[in-house]
């Protein structure tokens, strides 16, 4: 690859974020940090919150517009993301803007530039620091770039990049409003019960009649909590089978050379965009598994990270061994999976008020069994099963077709932004 011209030769501005901490929200701004960079998009739903005070004291010197480039340079380098449109946000810590001359280079192209191999190792060299590896602003606006391809064929480039990225993002999206539908009736049905007190009050539930006579129209008190009448609590070790993993010695080649069976870490779990898991990173051998007591888990078993950190959720699409850094939650008595995991996500504060360490907070299987747990009826749950069952098999069929999309994007990058696949420009 023929370096030929900086970076800031093609920039308006290179400008540095805030070096200090900003002041936190609930609600507010999005504050864009380096973690919250991943695979050329900011993930906002991440994003630290910032008040309308702060956000305007931090882009005093330049407010971010659509199109401009976030660069992360400390913790990690070289993650990168482009302001969408119609967003509002700030930089946080240990983040570069780049805005660019648009006359010059497509911001998107940039964007696809930045993700190849090429160009993430160059960054990554140029980093200094043995604790932790950084990039001087000097480094940034010096950064050597290939010789760019005529503006319209960056445009083509990015414009077919893009489009797969867009399919990606729009299926995120959807999956996002698919999960909290699903919430939402968990939510309405075994936290508000909304049905339950809409017939005590004489009023219509807005259910269809055949689901709204599986409620009852009143409450009582079992072990000192108001629950619908005829509903049962339990504990959540009695309704389901609570098992966790381990780690076959990683120094052993026989467990893990070769492998073929999936081998979850919570690391997969935390890139996950879904509550549904369909592979992982790392996978073992017929040994490997055999050292493991739960062995191989079964479809649809719930998997909730129990340390470092407590919460990440997943229900398993594929037969899976874990490590030790889970709780898993085989439902083959009284609950279903869909209602399991609803409840664990519903419940996840008080799960994590039940953890304890002294280096990390963990849960423990004895801390986490005796948890009380409602038990409505089979029918109650059958019927929610039903309801919610669609929508995730739709989650899991977009999140599936993300994943096509983004081997095929992965598979083009190197080749188009090298000029090995010829884009024919129409003008």
């Amino acid at each position: 690859m023929i370096y030929s011209q900086k970076l800031s030769d093609i920039s308006e501005f290179i400008i540095d974020c805030e070096h200090k901490t900003a002041p936190l929200v609930e609600q507010g701004i999005p504050s864009v940090r380096t973690t919250d960079l991943k695979n050329g998009r900011i993930i906002l739903e991440l994003c630290n919150r910032v008040s309308e005070e702060t956000y305007k004291e931090w882009t005093n010197r330049l407010e971010p517009q659509p199109g401009d480039i976030i660069l992360s340079r400390e913790a990690p380098v070289g993650e990168v993301g482009i302001v969408p449109p119609n967003t509002k946000l700030c930089l946080g810590q240990r983040t570069v803007l780049i805005r660019l001359k648009k006359d010059q280079i497509d911001p998107r192209f940039l964007l696809y530039l930045f993700l190849t191999d090429e160009i993430r190792h160059e960054l990554i060299s140029r980093s200094e620091g043995s604790v932790v590896p950084h990039l001087n602003m000097s480094d940034i606006r010096s950064f050597s770039l290939p010789e760019l391809s005529p503006l319209p064929t960056q445009h083509a480039v990015a414009r077919i990049l893009g489009s797969l990225d867009d399919k990606i993002e729009l299926n995120r999206q959807m999956n996002e409003t698919l999960e909290a539908m699903a919430r939402t009736i968990f939510k309405s049905w075994f936290v508000d019960f909304d049905p339950v007190r809409a017939k005590a009050e004489g009023h219509d539930t807005g259910l269809p009649p055949e689901v709204a006579a599986l409620f009852p129209d009143g409450f009582e008190e079992v072990d000192g909590r108001e629950v619908p009448r005829g509903w049962g609590v339990g504990t959540i070790g009695e309704s389901t089978t609570i098992v966790g993993g381990s780690t076959p010695s990683t120094t052993n080649a026989s467990f893990w050379e070769n492998g073929t069976h999936p081998f979850a870490t919570p690391k997969d779990l935390a890139g996950l965009s879904t509550p549904i898991l369909l592979d992982t990173e790392k996978k073992i051998t017929d040994l490997g598994v055999d050292q493991i007591s739960s062995r191989i888990l079964p479809l649809g078993t719930v998997l909730l990270s129990s340390r470092a950190p407590i919460g990440y959720i997943a229900l398993t699409k594929i037969p899976v061994s874990i490590n030790q850094g889970f709780i898993a939650i085989i439902c083959d008595r009284a609950l279903p999976n869909y209602y399991v995991l609803s409840w664990v996500r519903e419940n996840l504060p008080l799960i994590i008020d039940r953890a304890n360490g002294t280096t990390f907070l963990e849960i423990s299987k004895s801390n986490f069994k005796p948890m009380n747990v409602l038990i409505p009826p089979d029918e109650v749950l059958t019927k929610f099963v039903q309801q919610v069952e669609p929508l995730y098999a739709q989650i899991g069929n977009n999140e599936q077709q993300s994943r096509t999309l983004a081997q095929i994007r992965d598979a083009l990058l190197p080749k188009l932004m090298s000029g090995e696949i010829q884009i024919e420009c129409v003008t």
